[in-house]
């Protein structure tokens, strides 16, 4: 079962666990399960993907159950006007905060891979970033000593494809788990010392406005039960929780 963190006649939205997709993609033709079908199993009625939660992304992924509540919703997201929190740990020690101001080349989804020739020019693209706990651990790692990590409140203030990633691999401080923009010893090292196999990004909140009667609607998430436990094994429970982070510990 899918954890419901919100519904009402039109909306509902989940916890959506890392590794799971959203919808069927030609990228990814192996898999079987997805959010939409599970859901659609789940409360027994079609549901209509807004936005989108990279495969490993966890966290709040909200969904329409109407037709003009998706539409109205998805411009609502394409207009910029959702504010999202995610947290992330990344390699490195990063600034005590920042804005990360640098365009992005547009990635075709899967739906847009057949067809009219898509626009790759850079676009705008802006993360505000915040370092909330950092450690240095004992494990040696290419030719250091030891290894340094961040734990991350991530704010993204435009929706490219890919960006929060893309974004952290540019000022060298990679999301672990990331196998695509990330550094592949630093993920098998969590994966063998820390018993960390998953992409270390989650969706924590947004804030939008409801697409009938206007209202300010806030969707939070709890951190997912792994996540949490990687968080307290490094020593940042305090740390996440004065961000008022919700941890499942």
């Amino acid at each position: 079962m899918l954890p419901i963190l919100y519904r009402d006649d039109l909306l509902i939205a989940i916890h959506k666990p890392a590794n799971l997709l959203v919808h069927r993609t030609v990228l990814d033709r192996h898999e079987t399960r997805f959010a939409v079908q599970l859901l659609r199993d789940q409360i027994g009625q079609r549901v209509y993907p807004v936005h989108r939660l990279d495969k490993g992304t966890s966290g709040a992924l909200l969904f329409a159950l109407d037709k003009d509540a998706g539409r109205e919703l998805s411009w609502q997201f394409e207009r910029q006007q959702v504010q999202k929190r995610y947290l992330a740990v990344v390699r490195g020690h990063p600034d005590a905060e920042g804005l990360i101001d640098h365009p992005l080349s547009r990635r075709p989804d899967d739906l847009e891979w057949i067809g009219e020739k898509v626009e790759t020019a850079p676009q705008a693209a802006q993360t505000r970033y915040r370092t909330l706990a950092t450690v240095e651990l004992p494990i040696t790692v290419e030719r250091y000593p030891s290894s340094r990590y961040a734990l991350l409140e991530l704010e993204p203030l435009t929706g490219r494809r890919h960006q929060l990633r893309r974004h952290l691999k540019h000022i060298a401080h990679p999301i672990i788990g990331d196998s695509t923009y990330g550094k592949g010893r630093h993920n098998r090292m969590f994966a063998d010392q820390l018993d960390c196999r998953r992409m270390l990004l989650a969706c924590l909140e947004m804030e939008l406005t409801h697409p009938v009667s206007g209202a300010p609607l806030r969707i939070a998430c709890p951190l997912e039960a792994g996540f949490s436990a990687l968080i307290e094994r490094l020593g940042w429970t305090d740390a996440a929780r004065d961000a008022g982070i919700e941890l499942t510990i």
